[in-house]
């Protein structure tokens, strides 16, 4: 098997981007399913959302397997959990209500977690917060330089704590070349990130928000202030705000 280079994965992923056509209406019929669901507007917020990220998964493996190729990434592999990971208020109200809703013993690990994270890290913190990610071109450089971790990661293990709910730029930034580029290198080129998947989730999931606003009950979610105001993870996962 001929060993596969930067210019070979670079032919695949163009040839890709001319063939593969994401169908948006599977995005829909997530949100659609939950809207007719008798339940809680939360529980229908939490399982649209996670059913949303998951479809996001499921069309990597799609690209994977039209590419015949596989990532690189293995388990306890973090470098990419170093960068700057930007989300909505409705996605971390999301993702801490994801959270709020595991066992209370995974639920407290993660809570200390987080108290122990704005600690350790209140340095590099401090500095993060003054990177405009908005207007500064070269945010994500200044931002990895400090070697910051995510919040969510676990150190020790070098895993996410909070997988199933992971946002969107974790499930769509891979490697498919070697993994020690990212080892070497903070920045490394060689990397791919499929942010043409961010359209779908995205629409999907402020479709079906309004949908609950248009129903006279978004649950927790402030519409629409929390689809449009956007900031650093880091600054979203404040422990004190959970239940």
């Amino acid at each position: 098997m001929t060993e596969l280079t930067y210019d070979r994965l670079m032919e695949k992923i163009n040839q890709l981007s001319e063939t593969y056509a994401i169908d948006e209406a599977v995005f829909y019929q997530i949100i659609e399913h939950w809207d007719e669901q008798d339940v809680s507007v939360e529980k229908k917020l939490n399982e649209s959302f996670r059913g949303l990220l998951n479809q996001v998964s499921v069309e990597m493996n799609k690209m994977d397997e039209i590419m015949d190729e596989r990532p690189t990434c293995f388990m306890g592999c973090a470098f990419c959990c170093y960068f700057p990971i930007i989300v909505t208020g409705l996605e971390a109200k999301l993702i801490k209500q994801v959270i709020d809703r595991y066992p209370t013993e995974r639920k407290e690990a993660i809570l200390k977690h987080l108290s122990r994270y704005q600690v350790n890290h209140e340095v590099k913190l401090k500095q993060a917060r003054t990177i405009d990610f908005k207007d500064d071109p070269d945010f994500k450089r200044k931002y990895r330089t400090l070697d910051l971790p995510c919040p969510l990661l676990d150190l020790t293990t070098n895993s996410c704590m909070a997988y199933e709910a992971r946002p969107i730029p974790c499930r769509t930034y891979v490697n498919y070349l070697d993994p020690k580029l990212c080892e070497e290198n903070r920045m490394p080129k060689e990397t791919v990130s499929f942010e043409f998947l961010y359209g779908p989730y995205f629409e999907a999931l402020n479709e079906f928000v309004q949908w609950l606003y248009e129903d006279g009950d978004t649950g927790m979610i402030h519409y629409p202030d929390d689809l449009f105001s956007e900031d650093y993870l880091i600054n979203w996962l404040n422990p004190t705000d959970h239940a």
